[in-house]
C-alpha cells in the first residue's frame, strides 16, 4: 500500500474500457474464490532496486509516462501501447498493450490501482498473460539529488502444477531478462530531459 490520498476523479472511460473492467472484475472475483477455481495459483515475488542519478520528481515523472514503457522493454517483445496517448495517469486509468511473448501475440490490460506522486504507484493486470501481475513502483529520495527506485512484482501463473513448471522453465527467466534490460537502459534514458506534456 502506498502512503497518501488518491484522487479517484478523472476523465470518463470509454464504453469498451468500462465493459472490460466490469468483465475482468467479475472474473477476478471468481478467481479469488478457491471454490470457483480448479487450480490454485502459486504467487511469486520479484524485487529489484536501482539507484537513479536524478531527483525523485524526475524519476517519478519518467515512470509515470506510460509511453516510456516501450523504450525500457526489450525490442524482442515488440511491446506497443494500444491506448491512445498521452494517457492521463490516475487511480482507475486503464492501459492496453500489445506485445509478443516467445513469438505469440498477447493483449494486456492494466489498471492503475494506486497513485501517489512522487512516492509511487501500483498497476495491476486485469487481462493478460499472467494469472496475477501486481506491480508496485516505489521511489525514495536520497542525498545528492538521487533516487532509490524499487520494483516489487507479485505474479503467478494459471494451470496449477503445469503453470509452476512453466514458471520455473520460462517465466521467471523471461521476467528477469526484462528487468535486466530495464536496469541497463533506464540510466541513459532518464538522464535525458523529459519533454513537457
Amino acid at each position: 500500500m502506498l502512503p497518501g490520498r488518491h484522487d479517484e476523479a478523472g476523465s470518463a472511460l470509454g464504453k469498451e474500457e468500462v465493459a472490460d473492467a466490469a468483465r475482468v472484475g467479475r472474473e477476478a472475483a471468481d478467481d479469488a474464490d478457491p471454490a470457483c477455481s480448479r487450480a490454485v495459483m502459486r504467487e511469486r515475488v520479484l524485487r529489484r532496486e536501482q539507484i537513479l542519478d536524478v531527483p525523485i520528481e524526475d524519476a517519478f515523472e519518467f515512470f509515470s509516462r506510460a509511453e516510456n514503457l516501450e523504450a525500457i522493454t526489450p525490442p524482442l517483445l515488440r511491446f506497443r501501447i494500444a491506448t491512445p496517448t498521452p494517457i492521463e495517469m490516475r487511480v482507475g486509468a486503464l492501459i492496453r498493450y500489445r506485445l509478443r511473448l516467445r513469438g505469440v501475440p498477447v493483449s494486456w490490460l492494466t489498471r492503475i490501482e494506486e497513485w501517489d506522486p512522487p512516492n509511487g504507484f501500483v498497476d495491476r493486470q486485469l487481462r493478460g498473460p499472467y494469472g496475477l501481475w501486481h506491480h508496485t513502483h516505489c521511489f525514495e529520495p536520497l542525498d545528492g539529488d538521487r533516487t532509490s527506485m524499487v520494483d516489487l512484482v507479485r505474479y503467478g501463473q494459471r494451470l496449477g502444477p503445469l503453470g509452476t513448471l512453466v514458471e520455473h522453465l520460462l517465466v521467471r527467466r523471461d521476467i528477469d531478462r526484462i528487468f535486466d534490460f530495464r536496469r541497463d537502459t533506464i540510466p541513459d534514458l532518464i538522464a535525458r530531459p523529459v519533454p513537457a506534456r
